[in-house]
């Protein structure tokens, strides 16, 4: 299921996430905008996610990232959501909201049209600890799926690193 769902990287990372995340009894919840709930999908996938994953926001339109997951309505207003300010913010939020020791979030633009004057395959993901939150720029190619498909795949990994 895991392999039809998101693809053989995706459920290595995700399975080895949730064996890391269980083994350290540590908790995570995802804030996904591009994404639109792999990120969430990958992590569920795999047996055992239960007792490490809290949940989720999928803040696919703006306003929601503010709503849900407390990012800052004037931040979105003047600089829109395609920066590491909203990843984190998003982030910071939803491990709040979620009761969660970890959360990782993603931003940003899929394709095939720009956003917010950022080009198709740019989006931001950050990771939140109660200790503070940090964000990496990528900047991806290749179509809306593989966009989205990479995203993932850094999402998972930037949770890995937390970890480490």
């Amino acid at each position: 299921m895991a392999d039809a769902l998101v693809g053989d990287g995706i459920a290595v990372l995700a399975d080895q996430l949730v064996r890391e995340l269980a083994a350290r009894h540590v908790t995570v919840a995802t804030c996904e905008s591009l994404t639109g709930g792999l990120i969430g999908a990958a992590i569920t996938s795999i047996g055992g996610s239960s007792a490490v994953y809290r949940g989720g926001f999928i803040t696919y339109a703006s306003e929601l990232k503010s709503q849900w997951a407390g990012v800052d309505a004037e931040l979105i207003a003047r600089d829109g959501v395609i920066n590491a300010a909203t990843a984190e913010q998003m982030a910071q939020g939803t491990r709040v909201a979620a009761g969660a020791d970890l959360c990782v979030s993603c931003t940003g633009v899929a394709g095939p049209d720009p956003q917010d004057g950022a080009a198709p395959g740019t989006v931001w993901i950050a990771c939140a600890t109660a200790g503070g939150t940090r964000s990496s720029l990528l900047e991806l190619s290749g179509n809306r799926g593989a966009v989205r498909e990479q995203t993932v795949l850094a999402a998972l990994r930037l949770l890995l690193e937390e970890l480490d």
